[in-house]
């Protein structure tokens, strides 16, 4: 059965490599940011913007510790103060950071573990002091350790256990192929079925969050549930232009209103996220709608190139040898697309929260130029390797930026100088266009001025791509900063209708 069901997958996959992608995107404006305290982002428009009125653009790492006790240690391996000064020192301006349900509420729906979100604190707080905007992450995997996977908690699952797990027994052929056997597709179509303690739960666990970060600054909100499988209906998900969007609209619209419901009643105003089924990065539609009354809502999609994810789980050397990097010219810009218009239906903010978790620089490459051409933030899959047992590296460690977690020495400098790039952390303006070649180091920007209370802010990494430093050149704004300073402050001409900015080597 093993064979046959990654025999299947690769099929449908391979199907997929030729197919190719169209579509456009147009930005739009915004009105000006709020003042409010403590300093959080807010949606304005399809823009994030910070307490200035800026709109702020994310260059971000995940931060997910899927063991016991699914918090990372205070030691070099896991988070101190030294990893928080190098995610600000290289320009990350984002985390999301792994809160799991099952270490919120791991015993029983309704309990929240106070110990669970203090350990958890003090990484917040680390990230906080150093003005790295942070995304609270209800991460899951296969569910649970009953499916070969993590983030829900066992009492949960046991309650999703339904009778093709009776009947068959639990699957155990790993991530992520778990996810195209009928008993794990089942236990979820359970739990978006389910109006119980489950769901219950669930929401308890998120009011039991927000509660305790809702004033937190930096914060940037909650994202809901990592990867949402769409169940039995699966393989419509893998469909390019058809896709499932019958499961987000019909099943897990009202999963995640609920969820936010419970949420609002504590924090009225830090932004949700909702989180489609993964397989979009075949490029296909989704289907939330928007939440009457609700404003701060955020669109968290992933994307992963379909034939070099699966090369990468499965090891086959053969596989891995085959220039599949050809084919994601197939699926990533139609992704993107459907992202800026699900976006724009549902009435929110969208944000690349999941790529990467390869060595592969060619593909790392692809997603970065893209998230520049669409003017879109990411986190990049993941800071450490953090025994993470649930990835498409399986142990190789090629997710990390480290070849070895404990030491930050051992940054790997060629992946560094694609993610670490020249980008407009803060923006007085309306972003129009944006690029960066990680080879030349040339920077290329383009907004329309609108009222801000701070200055553009661009992040230049000068060691890495400019070692004997840079020229700037600016029209519509005037620059605040010495010569070659890493973060360029910009403030807008009067009457200027247009600011360029363009960034060269020395």
């Amino acid at each position: 059965m093993r064979k046959t069901l990654i025999r299947g997958g690769l099929a449908a996959l391979l199907l997929l490599a030729g197919l190719s992608g169209c579509g456009s995107s147009t930005p739009s404006s915004g009105n000006t940011g709020t003042t409010a305290e403590p300093p959080q982002l807010r949606r304005d428009g399809r823009w994030l913007v910070d307490p200035q009125g800026r709109v702020v653009l994310l260059h971000g790492v995940n931060m997910v510790w899927k063991v016991e006790p699914f918090h990372p240690p205070a030691t070099s391996e896991g988070f101190v103060a030294a990893d928080a000064d190098w995610l600000a020192d290289q320009g990350f301006n984002a985390a999301r950071i792994g809160t799991l349900w099952v270490g919120v509420s791991p015993h029983a729906p309704g309990e929240v573990d106070q110990g669970y979100l203090q350990a958890w604190d003090r990484v917040v707080q680390l990230l906080a002091s150093r003005r790295i905007w942070m995304l609270f992450d209800f991460h899951q995997d296969l569910l649970g350790p009953a499916y070969q996977g993590e983030g829900v908690p066992d009492w949960a699952v046991e309650q999703l256990r339904g009778s093709l797990t009776d009947l068959l027994g639990p699957p155990s052929f790993g991530f992520p192929f778990n996810y195209f056997t009928p008993q794990l597709s089942q236990a979820f179509d359970n739990l978006w079925a389910e109006r119980g303690p489950v769901r219950d739960g669930f929401r308890d666990a998120w009011i039991g969050v927000a509660r305790r970060w809702r004033d937190q600054p930096y914060s940037m909100g909650y994202d809901l549930f990592n990867e949402p499988w769409a169940g039995l209906e699966y393989p419509t998900c893998l469909i390019p232009f058809v896709g499932c969007p019958a499961h987000d609209s019909g099943e897990l619209q009202g999963f995640f209103e609920y969820a936010l419901a419970g949420i609002r009643s504590v924090d009225p105003h830090n932004m949700v996220w909702f989180e489609p089924q993964p397989m979009i990065s075949v490029g296909a539609p989704t289907g939330f709608s928007a939440v009457p009354g609700e404003t701060q809502l955020g669109y968290s999609f992933h994307y992963y190139c379909p034939l070099t994810t699966l090369a990468n789980s499965v090891q086959l050397g053969l596989l891995q040898a085959l220039p599949l990097n050809e084919t994601c010219a197939a699926f990533g810009p139609r992704t993107f697309n459907y992202a800026r218009d699900q976006a724009d239906r549902m009435q929110a903010v969208e944000l690349l929260t999941e790529f990467g978790a390869t060595d592969d620089l060619d593909v790392l490459r692809q997603v970065a130029t893209l998230a520049d051409e669409h003017l879109a933030g990411w986190h990049y899959w993941q800071y450490k390797n953090w025994q993470d047992p649930t990835t498409e590296s399986q142990g190789s460690g090629s997710q990390s930026l480290f070849t070895d977690d404990a030491d930050l020495g051992s940054v790997k400098t060629d992946k560094l100088r694609i993610l670490s790039r020249s980008y407009p952390q803060a923006t007085a303006g309306i972003p129009q266009s944006l690029s960066f070649d990680p080879d030349s180091g040339e920077f290329n920007y383009r907004y329309i001025p609108r009222t801000a209370q701070a200055p553009t802010e661009i992040y230049v990494p000068v060691a890495l791509h400019y070692p004997q430093g840079y020229t700037l050149e600016v029209t519509g704004a005037r620059s605040l900063s010495a010569a070659n300073a890493g973060l360029l402050k910009l403030e807008n001409l009067p009457g200027a209708t247009e600011v360029v900015v363009r960034i060269v080597k020395r």
